[in-house]
């Protein structure tokens, strides 16, 4: 029954989209939207009347649609500054980091957006967080009342089922807003699925002929308050949320003579408290204060356990349990010297904690680990001044400077203690010849945030692989620079091309350890070099009314120095290529919009001093068609289907030839999958 079903749901989105486009002329004549208005300083206005065709519900449908602009919800790395996304809400980010930008538009109402503002390259009084393009949300100042709810569910082809919902309320008075989020979220991965492992070894023998197969999923429960409204003379924003979520994975392979199974699971509580006090102390400064504090809890067991001949072998088991949390302080003084000129300097300290047990068993008895045991401390100290002149209406000039100062102090099985100091400079230059027209020019120092679980020692148990933890790491530091060409046309369209160079100092990637170990550490300098293009083509002027074709890619070529090998190799993890080309089209008149999404190619590959893993998939597919019957109601559905992933695993005899001890090769065909959303406002 749930096969025909998701065949039916299958066969309906496949068809229906390309139905409508073939009667779209005789259904409707879509008009294309009026243009932004466009100041000569690279500032974009979207009014409400630009999204009429798509039927917004919220402010995420809104800025979704604005033409060349992708949401980005940051990194979620430790500390404020750089940290966080692309989203502005009224001039200014959500009160806390993890209350993303993304989360705060979609409980937003559409008719409660006054316009859209699109800021390529930096304007006096915002703050870019280090990027080039960040969207600004402005509401109005009604009164009003609005509840969500939201009901989600994704079918598998023979995988595990999941399903979710939402349930958000929002009130207005005037300056004052508050808000309720009750969340049942859902979890899932598009690589599970049935498929084959054929192992090889070092001549070229075929040694294991294995059927596999994997699933996972996972889910949350959360809920979420938020408030703003004046005080003290100022206005505070303030959030804060406590959820509980689980994750569950396995996979199993088997033959006539042999069974190996691997199972992972982790159940975790977490929570966080954002404020964020803003304050004018007199005509052109304002004050600006933050605190954010986040925390989770955190308890996971990895077996694996392997059967051959009828004969068991002794069960392997990695367990981890331990809890984390991050305090931040952060201060800002902003001056608007004058409609062309902003400076601000302020300063920001923080504390970030990771405190994790790890134990290894093989048939009951332990395995020591390289610090299995870990409690990792940071204290940061962050004094920063930035300033934004706009010299005049075609040239944007934005600098700053950061000055950073952290102790990382460690204790447990591995008792050491080091501190660090960074200078990191930023430039970005914006020249807008022509309204429609700019050029970008950064020049930055990045320096990369550890993750403090590259300290303690890891498992994959899938494939038989203990990682130990690195004591010694460094953060990563970029020297970058970057050039980017943007154009916009016919209203929508837009042609960005952009070239970036990095010089990596202490790049972080797979480090060999003693005893046949490797970890996460800093092996050496590396460069990287991107070609990065963002295409948006409006087809009205084509014949196809309301269509539009897309294409993003970054082309990525990366280079390091192997310590194991002393080769040059790219650098792990990063991948060389993933186009995704697209066609989306508003059918106005019969209140549907549908779209399909094509990668043609991705992958990536990783090195380890003893093996080396590489993933590619080719003909990824993405469609779907949503219908809104109303201002209130929304119904989508969502194909996702590929049918060619592949995996290559090459491990070696030892690492001082890198005899290849044998090839490993795994085909899978990922399930198909359905996801089927309704939203109703009420």
């Amino acid at each position: 029954m749930k096969r025909t079903i998701l065949l039916a749901t299958t066969a309906f989105v496949m068809t229906t989209g390309a139905a409508f486009a073939a009667h779209a002329a005789g259904a409707a004549a879509t008009r294309p939207p009026p243009p932004p208005v466009a100041d000569q300083a690279g500032l974009l206005v979207f009014a409400p009347e630009f999204f009429v065709a798509q039927r917004p519900n919220t402010a995420l449908d809104m800025v979704n649609r604005v033409p060349g602009f992708s949401i980005d919800d940051g990194t979620g790395a430790r500390g404020f500054e750089g940290a966080v996304g692309n989203i502005l809400i009224n001039g200014n980010r959500p009160a806390s980091k993890n209350d993303t930008g993304s989360n705060v538009l979609s409980r937003t109402p559409a008719s409660q957006v006054d316009h859209i503002e699109l800021i390529r390259g930096g304007a006096p009084g915002i703050d870019m967080q280090g990027y080039a393009v960040v969207a600004n949300a402005v509401l109005k100042s009604t009164s009003s009342r609005q509840s969500i709810l939201t009901l989600n569910s994704v079918q598998f082809d023979g995988g595990h089922d999941v399903y979710g919902g939402s349930y958000q309320f929002t009130a207005r008075e005037g300056d004052r807003s508050w808000g309720l989020t009750l969340s049942d979220g859902l979890g899932t991965s598009d690589s599970n699925g049935p498929g084959r492992t054929l192992r090889r070894d070092g001549t070229g023998a075929l040694v294991r002929d294995e059927a596999y197969e994997n699933d996972s999923w996972g889910g949350g429960n959360g809920i979420r308050g938020n408030y703003a409204g004046p005080l003290a003379g100022g206005k505070i924003d303030a959030t804060a949320r406590y959820g509980i979520n689980d994750w569950h994975q396995w996979t199993r392979q088997q033959s006539p003579v042999a069974l190996r199974q691997s199972a992972y699971d982790e159940d975790s509580k977490s929570g966080e408290l954002g404020l964020t006090w803003t304050r004018p102390l007199r005509p052109g400064w304002t004050l600006e204060t933050r605190m954010i504090n986040t925390f989770e809890s955190f308890d996971n067991v990895s077996t694996g356990a392997e059967t051959l001949n009828a004969a068991a072998k002794p069960e392997q088991r990695f367990t981890a349990d331990g809890k984390s949390s991050e305090s931040i302080l952060r201060g800002l003084v902003r001056n608007e010297r004058s409609a062309a000129l902003t400076i601000e300097a302020g300063g920001e300290v923080a504390y970030n904690m990771l405190d994790v047990r790890q134990a290894f068993t093989v048939g009951g008895a332990a395995v020591v680990l390289p610090s299995a045991s870990v409690k990792v401390e940071e204290t940061r100290g962050e004094a920063f001044s930035k300033a934004t002149w706009r010299v005049n209406p075609k040239l944007t000039l934005e600098g700053g400077l950061r000055l950073e100062s952290s102790t990382i102090k460690q204790s447990g099985d591995a008792s050491q203690e080091k501190s660090f100091f960074f200078a990191k400079p930023r430039v970005l230059v914006s020249w807008t010849p022509l309204a429609q027209t700019q050029l970008r020019l950064r020049f930055e120092r990045e320096l990369g945030q550890l993750d403090f679980n590259d300290f303690a020692a890891s498992a994959e148990l899938g494939d038989s692989t203990v990682y130990g933890g690195n004591v010694d790491l460094h953060p990563e530091q970029r020297w970058i620079s970057e050039l980017t060409y943007e154009r916009r046309f016919w209203g929508e369209g837009v042609v960005s091309l952009g070239y970036r160079h990095d010089k990596i100092v202490d790049v972080i990637d797979r480090l060999p350890l003693p005893h046949g170990l490797s970890a996460t550490g800093n092996i050496g300098n590396g460069t990287l070099d991107r070609l990065s293009a963002n295409i948006v083509v409006p087809l009205d002027k084509l014949h196809i009314p309301g269509g539009r074709f897309t294409f993003k890619n970054d082309w990525n070529r990366t280079e390091v120095t192997d310590p194991t090998t002393g080769q040059k190799r790219p650098i792990s993890n990063i991948r060389a290529t993933q186009a995704n080309l697209g066609f989306q089209q508003d059918l106005t008149r019969l209140k549907i919009q549908w779209g399909v999404n094509w990668l043609p190619l991705l992958g990536r590959p990783t090195y380890d001093p003893d093996q080396t893993n590489s993933w590619r998939g080719a003909n990824y597919y993405e469609t779907f068609v949503e219908y809104k019957p109303s201002a209130t109601l929304a119904l989508r559905a969502q194909l996702n289907l590929w049918d060619d992933f592949t995996t290559r695993r090459v491990v070696y005899a030892d690492r001082a030839t890198r005899a290849v001890a044998f090839v490993e090769d795994r085909a899978i065909d990922p399930r198909t999958f359905v996801s089927l959303k309704i939203r109703k406002t009420f």
